[in-house]
C-alpha cells in the first residue's frame, strides 16, 4: 500500500491538471549557465534552446491537447443529437465575440483616458503654479496607488493574469495546456490590472492584454458555460468541443488586435501569423468578420464618447478617433530614402535583440532573487515592491528629468531656407515647417501670441522637449514623434535621454507582476531612434520643405520615426505581414508602405541572428512546449540535418504502454498510477488468437472518467452488448479539461489496485476510443511526420510496423528542436560506429 501511494503522489499531476511553472525551482538552473551561454538567451533562431535538467522536468509537466475532438462512438452519438445548421450560428457566435471584444476595448481605453487625463492635467496645474514638489507627490501618489492595486490583484489573486499573456496564448493554440489562462477570474483581474498599469504611467500598453482578453472572451462566450461560476446554459452546445473552442479563441485574439489598433485586417493576419497553428480558408473569413465587428464596435462607441461623456456625434467616424497614430501630412517617398531605411532596419534588429536579451536576463535575475526568499509571503511582497520601485523611478524621471533641459523656442521655416525662432516665428497657418501647438510647456514661460491685420501670427512661446515626451501618456508621446513637418521640434539630447531611460524601464517592466503589454513601448522606442536618424539627415542636408523642393521632402524626422517604430517592433516580435498592415492601419500612411516593409524585413533578418523572437523566447523561459512551423536541426553545432533522411522510429518512444479494447479495471488503475502518460494506444484483434493491432487512442482523463463510473464495469459472466455504438457515458462527460476531485480519484485507483475483485471486472473501452487517431509506419519520413503532427494539431502519433502492430509513440516533446537534435545525434553516432565512417559522412548513410 505504501509503495502504491508513493507512486500515486509522484504522478498525481498527470491525473488532475498541469501545474504552473515553478520559478523557484528553475532559478537553480539559471545560475549554472554562463551569461552568454549558447542555446540560452543569446541564441539565433538557427540554434535550438538548450534546456537544463530542471527545465526539462518542468517541461515534462505540461500536457498537450488535440485540435480535433476524439472521433469515438460517444462523440458520433453526441453529434447526432445536435441540431443541424448551415453554420449560421457559427457566424452569429463570431459576431458576438467581435462585439464583446470591441466593447471591452472601448471600456478599457475610456477608463485609462479618464485616469490619465485627470492625473496629468492636475500635475500641469501644480507645475504652472511653480509647485514641482507638489506635482511630484501628486503624480507619485496616484501612480503608486494604481500600481499597488494592479499588482496585488495579480500576485495575490490570479498570477496567470500577469504580463501580456501572449506566450501562454500562443502555447495553448500551438497545442499545450496552460493552466488558468482562460478562467473568468483571470479575465476580471486582467482587465482591472491592465487599466491600473497603463493609467499609472508605467512604460506599458494595453494591446497585449487586449489580445489575451480577446482569447478569453472567445473561450468563454462560445461555450456558454463556466466551471468557476458553476453554470452551463443550453445554448450553442455543439461548440463544446476542442476544435470549435480553439477556433473561437483564435478569432477572439485577432479581434483583440483589431480593437486595440483599429486594424481589422491586421488582426486577421496576426492571428494567422503569430498565434495559430491550424488554419483554413473558412476560418479566415469568419475571423475577418469577427475582427471587423470588433473594430466597428470600438470605433462606434469612441465616436460618441470621450472619457465616458457623450459628445453627441454617435456614428460619426472621425479619423483622429479611429486611427490610433494618424499621420496627417503625407510626403512622397524617394528611392534614396531606402538607404537610411536599411540602417533603421539593422538598428531595429540589433536593439530588438538587445531588448529581448536584457528582458530575459532580468526575468531570470528576478527569479533567482525570489528563490532566495524563504517564504511565499515574502516573495509576494517583493513582487509588489518591485513594481512600486519601477513606478517611482518612472515618475521621478517624468517630473524631474525635464528640469535638466532648457526651454526651447517655437521654430518654423522661412522661404530663405532658414530656421526662424520666436518672436518672429509664425504659426503653422503660415509656415509648413513648424512646432506643434500642443507641446508641453512644463516650467517654461507661456509667452504671448500676437495676431496682425494681415492674419499673420507671431509668438514668443517656449516649451520643454523632454516634458513633451515624458510628461504625457505613451500614446501622446508617439503622436509627437510621428508628427510631420516638425523637423526641429526635438533635438539630439532630449531624444537620447528619453530613449535610454525608456528602454531600460520598459525592459525592466516587461514580465513583472502586473498585466501589461509591450506594443506602446516598442513603438515609442523605435520612434525615438528613428527620429534621431531623421534629425541627423536634417543636420547633414538641411530642412527640406516639400512646398519648396518636393524631391527631398522625404527627409522628415517624423517619417523616419514611423519607420523606426516598425523596425523595432519587428526586431522584437519578428512579425512581418501582420505588422506591416497594422502599421498602415494605425497610421493611415500608405505612402511609406514600402520603406516600412523593408525596415521590418531587415530587422527580422538581423534580429534572427541575435536572439529568438521575444514571445517564443518567453515560451522557452516558461518551459511551455512549442513546435515551430519548421524545425532547424543541426548536428555537432553547425551541420544541418535533413529530416527527410530520417524516419519516425528514430525519435519515437518505445516500447509504448498499450491497452486492449476490453481491459480489467485493476490493469487500468495500475497503468494510471504507474505512468505519467497523457494517452495510450488501444489494440484489438478481430479473431481469437490473432495478434492485436492498432485500433485507436484513448486519453488519460477519459480513462479516469470511465473508472469513476462503476456502472460501466462488467464481468466475464455478464458482458455488455457487443454493439460499440451503445455508450453508457455521454461524450460531454469525457471532455473535461481536468479532474477536480484529485484525492478522490487517487484513492479510488488505489482501491482498484489493492482489491482482487477488480482483477475480474472489465471495462469495454471500444465506444470511447478515438478511432480516427493517426498512425504512421516506423519508416515514415521524419520531416513529413513533423508536418502532419503540427499541422493537424496532434497530441499523440502512434508508430506501427508493416503488420500494424504498435511499436512506438511520438508526442509533442519528442518533436521539439532540442529533443530532435539529441535523438538524431544518437542515431548518427550509431551509424558512425556501425559503419566505421567519419561523422561528416554519417548522414549520407541515413
Amino acid at each position: 500500500m505504501a509503495e502504491v501511494r508513493s507512486r500515486r503522489k509522484k504522478h498525481a499531476y498527470s491525473v488532475s491538471q498541469v501545474p504552473s511553472v515553478d520559478d523557484v525551482h528553475l532559478a537553480q538552473a539559471d545560475t549554472s549557465e554562463g551569461f552568454f551561454a549558447r542555446g540560452r538567451e543569446f541564441e539565433s533562431v538557427y540554434v535550438n534552446h538548450r534546456y537544463t535538467s530542471q527545465e526539462r522536468e518542468e517541461l515534462s509537466k505540461f500536457d498537450s491537447l488535440d485540435y480535433l475532438p476524439s472521433h469515438s462512438f460517444a462523440y458520433k452519438n453526441w453529434i447526432k443529437r445536435q441540431p443541424s445548421r448551415l453554420d449560421w450560428d457559427r457566424w452569429v457566435m463570431m459576431g458576438l465575440i467581435g462585439f464583446t471584444v470591441g466593447f471591452l476595448g472601448f471600456l478599457l481605453h475610456q477608463i485609462i483616458e479618464i485616469i490619465s487625463e485627470y492625473k496629468w492635467e492636475k500635475a500641469e496645474e501644480f507645475i504652472k503654479d511653480g509647485d514641482i514638489a507638489v506635482a511630484y507627490i501628486w503624480v507619485l501618489g496616484i501612480s503608486l496607488l494604481l500600481v499597488i492595486v494592479g499588482s496585488v490583484l495579480v500576485v495575490y489573486f490570479r498570477p496567470s493574469a500577469g504580463g501580456s499573456g501572449m506566450p501562454e496564448l500562443i502555447g495553448f493554440l500551438n497545442g499545450t495546456v496552460v493552466r488558468h489562462i482562460f478562467n473568468v477570474k483571470t479575465f476580471v483581474v486582467k482587465f482591472l490590472s491592465c487599466a491600473c498599469a497603463v493609467a499609472s504611467g508605467l512604460p506599458v500598453g494595453p494591446e497585449g492584454p487586449m489580445i489575451h482578453m480577446g482569447g478569453l472572451i472567445g473561450a468563454g462566450l462560445s461555450q456558454f458555460r463556466s466551471g468557476t461560476l458553476g453554470f452551463a446554459l443550453p445554448f450553442f452546445q455543439r461548440f463544446r468541443n476542442s476544435e470549435d473552442r480553439r477556433n473561437f479563441i483564435q478569432a477572439g485574439a485577432g479581434a483583440g488586435v483589431a480593437s486595440a489598433f483599429g486594424a481589422p485586417v491586421g488582426g486577421l493576419l496576426f492571428a494567422m501569423e503569430e498565434v495559430s497553428s491550424f488554419w483554413n480558408m473558412k476560418l479566415t473569413w469568419q475571423t475577418f468578420f469577427c475582427c471587423m465587428i470588433a473594430t466597428f464596435t470600438t470605433d462606434l462607441f469612441n465616436s460618441a464618447f470621450t472619457s465616458f461623456q457623450y459628445k453627441g456625434s454617435f456614428g460619426l467616424f472621425r479619423a483622429e478617433k479611429y486611427i490610433l497614430f494618424q499621420v496627417r501630412n503625407e510626403i512622397p517617398v524617394n528611392i534614396l530614402a531606402f538607404i537610411p531605411t536599411v540602417v533603421l532596419g539593422v538598428l531595429g534588429g540589433l536593439l530588438g535583440g538587445l531588448f529581448t536579451f536584457c528582458n530575459l536576463k532580468i526575468v531570470r535575475g528576478r527569479r533567482a532573487i525570489l528563490a532566495k526568499l524563504s517564504s511565499d509571503w515574502k516573495r509576494k511582497v517583493v513582487r509588489v515592491s518591485e513594481l512600486c520601485l519601477i513606478i517611482t523611478l518612472t515618475v521621478t524621471a517624468s517630473v524631474f528629468l525635464p528640469a535638466a533641459f532648457s526651454c526651447s523656442p517655437f521654430t518654423c521655416y522661412s522661404s530663405q531656407n532658414d530656421i526662424v525662432s520666436s518672436p518672429e516665428c509664425l504659426s503653422p497657418e503660415n509656415h509648413t515647417i513648424h512646432t506643434e501647438n500642443d507641446v508641453s510647456l512644463y516650467t517654461c514661460p507661456p509667452g504671448v501670441i500676437t495676431r496682425f491685420s494681415n492674419n499673420s501670427v507671431t509668438t514668443n512661446k517656449t516649451f520643454n522637449q523632454v516634458a513633451t515626451l515624458m510628461f504625457v501618456t505613451g500614446e501622446e508621446a508617439i503622436h509627437h514623434l510621428f508628427s510631420r513637418e516638425t523637423h526641429n521640434e526635438f533635438s539630439y539630447g532630449p531624444l537620447f535621454a528619453v530613449l535610454c531611460i525608456y528602454f531600460f524601464l520598459a525592459c525592466w517592466t516587461a514580465g513583472s507582476a502586473i498585466s501589461s503589454g509591450l506594443v506602446v513601448p516598442m513603438v515609442l522606442i523605435g520612434a525615438l531612434y528613428g527620429r534621431i536618424i531623421g534629425l541627423s539627415m536634417v543636420s547633414m542636408f538641411g530642412v527640406m520643405d516639400k512646398s519648396v523642393n518636393e524631391y527631398w521632402a522625404w527627409m522628415d524626422p517624423g517619417a523616419f520615426a514611423l519607420i523606426g517604430a516598425a523596425s523595432f517592433f519587428g526586431g522584437v516580435s519578428r512579425l512581418t505581414m501582420s505588422l506591416t498592415v497594422i502599421m498602415m492601419e494605425m497610421t493611415n500612411d500608405v505612402q511609406f508602405l514600402l520603406p516600412i516593409m523593408v525596415s521590418i524585413m531587415v530587422a527580422k533578418w538581423v534580429g534572427d541572428f541575435v536572439t529568438h523572437p521575444l514571445y517564443h523566447a518567453l515560451l522557452e523561459l516558461k518551459c511551455i512546449p512549442f513546435l515551430d512551423s519548421e524545425p532547424v536541426i543541426v548536428h555537432e553545432g553547425n551541420k544541418p540535418v535533413n529530416l527527410e533522411l530520417h524516419m519516425a522510429r528514430d525519435v519515437m518512444a518505445a516500447p509504448p504502454s498499450v491497452i486492449s479494447t476490453r481491459e480489467s479495471v485493476a490493469n487500468l488503475a495500475h497503468l494510471l498510477l504507474d505512468t505519467p502518460h497523457g494517452g495510450f494506444p488501444v489494440v484489438h484483434s478481430s479473431r481469437e488468437g490473432q495478434e492485436k493491432t492498432f485500433y485507436g487512442m484513448i486519453t488519460r482523463i477519459e480513462l479516469s472518467v470511465i473508472l469513476f463510473h462503476p456502472d460501466l464495469f462488467e464481468t466475464e459472466e455478464n458482458p455488455t452488448p457487443e454493439d460499440p455504438e451503445v455508450t453508457l457515458l455521454d461524450y460531454q462527460q469525457t471532455t473535461i479539461h481536468k479532474l477536480y476531485n484529485t484525492d478522490e480519484i487517487e484513492d479510488l485507483l488505489t482501491k482498484f489496485c489493492d482489491d482482487p475483485v477488480y482483477d475480474q471486472q472489465f471495462v469495454n473501452l471500444q465506444p470511447y476510443v478515438n478511432q480516427s487517431a493517426l498512425s504512421v509506419r516506423d519508416n515514415f519520413s521524419l520531416h513529413r511526420t513533423y508536418i502532419i503532427f503540427r499541422t493537424l494539431g496532434l497530441r499523440h502519433l502512434t508508430v506501427v510496423d508493416e503488420t500494424n502492430k504498435v511499436v512506438g509513440i511520438i508526442t509533442r516533446k519528442d518533436l521539439m528542436g532540442f529533443r530532435l537534435e539529441e535523438s538524431l545525434g544518437r542515431v548518427l553516432q550509431e551509424v558512425t560506429c556501425a559503419t566505421n565512417v567519419p561523422m561528416e559522412m554519417a548522414e549520407n548513410w541515413m
